[in-house]
């Protein structure tokens, strides 16, 4: 049989795919859909209970929601979950109402990233460690003329520009939602307020390159940080400069970019988690093997294949850091691990987005957050009103 699975990325290599059909009679159709465009397609096949995909995107901030609509498939009536609980540490945050909606296919947390090529031309600090000094080390490199437009901020009002603030926000000593799903961000003195300014700031003084306005984080990632066009993308993902920045065939900076401890507001910050999963939805026409395609594509040896422990040739370009912590310890016994004296502690330390896990009004709120954010970057809003309108939208859904 043939199943369509349905993926914000390019589809794993074509070999790995032909080994799955091979071993199990199973031929995919791999679709790549933009993650905001994807989210919509799953909501509106629900909606009308009409066929998507077989498997497709279970994110982590989509789990509060998915769980409560029902819209996908106990993974625990397909694989056993309960095993997988030690090595997969993230799964609990695809977990609600005991029910497990997704099973994690990488631990993507949110780092910081440089280009130490460009930082050493212009003679400012690679490695920053504070806020402050990020900002001159910015700076500097676009007095010296190395890079016009150095920071990478995915300003598109998109998702991305939601996850960006709340690395950011971390950053600046703060969180989002407090454990009751209340705003924390309202008043000048907030991290979360100093966040948006910091970066609408970088945008309105040259910092960031003004096409930024509609780029979304893969765009970044792909069209300036992978081509040398900007310095540094303070919220990248963990995994892009093994898989995208080092491959020559995507890449101009190979070898050139690494992973900093995030800057702080007193020295280095903690990393937020933001795991992709995957999951069956409701209306999916084979679910037995759509579960049988989710236990291949997430398991240990096919995540150490999809990370370039066993060659360049099976690398999932794109693919972050494996969700089984086995996986791991084989990138870093057999020194696969690109940056791993960095990413290891990172991923040790790092933290879930929300307290009290993403709400099951999450899409909403975060639609509002990268909604307005984009609006103040174009100037037809301030900071304070975008704050303001976030802080809004926020209390409504809360007490909703």
């Amino acid at each position: 049989m043939t199943i369509t699975v349905a993926l914000a990325s390019d589809p794993p290599p074509k070999a790995a795919l032909e080994e799955f059909t091979q071993e199990t009679g199973i031929t995919v159709t791999w679709v790549n859909v933009d993650w905001d465009s994807l989210q919509t397609k799953i909501s509106a096949a629900a909606t009308a209970k009409t066929y998507f995909a077989d498997a497709t995107n279970v994110d982590w901030s989509r789990v509060g929601q998915l769980g409560q609509l029902g819209w996908f498939y106990p993974m625990e009536d397909y694989l056993d979950t309960a095993a997988m609980a030690d090595d997969v540490p993230q799964l609990a945050s695809f977990t609600t109402d005991g029910h497990v909606v997704g099973i994690p296919y990488d631990a993507s947390f949110m780092v910081t990233t440089v280009n130490q090529d460009l930082f050493e031309k212009a003679g400012a600090d690679p490695a920053p460690k504070t806020i402050t000094a990020y900002t001159a080390a910015l700076q500097k490199v676009k007095e010296a003329g190395v890079a016009e437009h150095p920071l990478n901020i995915p300003f598109a009002a998109a998702e991305g520009l939601s996850t960006y603030w709340y690395e950011t926000t971390a950053a600046f000593g703060g969180t989002v939602l407090d454990a009751d799903g209340k705003p924390q961000f309202s008043t000048p003195d907030s991290a979360g307020y100093q966040a948006a300014q910091w970066m609408v700031d970088g945008i309105k003084n040259g910092l960031v390159p003004p096409g930024n306005i509609n780029t979304t984080d893969s765009q970044g990632q792909q069209t300036l940080m992978a081509q040398g066009k900007v310095a540094s993308t303070f919220s990248d993902y963990s995994g892009t400069v093994g898989t995208l920045y080092n491959v020559e065939d995507s890449s101009a900076v190979v070898g050139k970019v690494r992973y900093i401890p995030t800057p702080g507001v007193d020295g280095p910050a903690a990393n937020l988690s933001n795991p992709d999963g995957v999951g069956i939805p409701k209306e999916a026409k084979y679910p037995q093997a759509a579960a049988k395609f989710i236990e291949w594509f997430t398991a240990t040896e096919q995540q150490a294949d999809f990370s370039g422990v066993n060659g360049s040739d099976k690398a999932f370009e794109g693919y972050p850091i494996p969700s089984h912590l086995s996986a791991v310890k084989q990138m870093t016994a057999k020194g696969n691990l690109v940056g791993g004296e960095v990413l290891e502690p990172m991923l040790q330390g790092s933290k879930p987005v929300f307290e009290g896990g993403a709400p099951s009004w999450y899409p909403k709120f975060s639609n509002a957050v990268y909604t307005n954010l984009h609006a103040a970057a174009t100037g037809s809003m301030t900071v304070e009103q975008a704050m303001q309108a976030i802080t809004d939208t926020a209390n409504e859904l809360g007490a909703s």
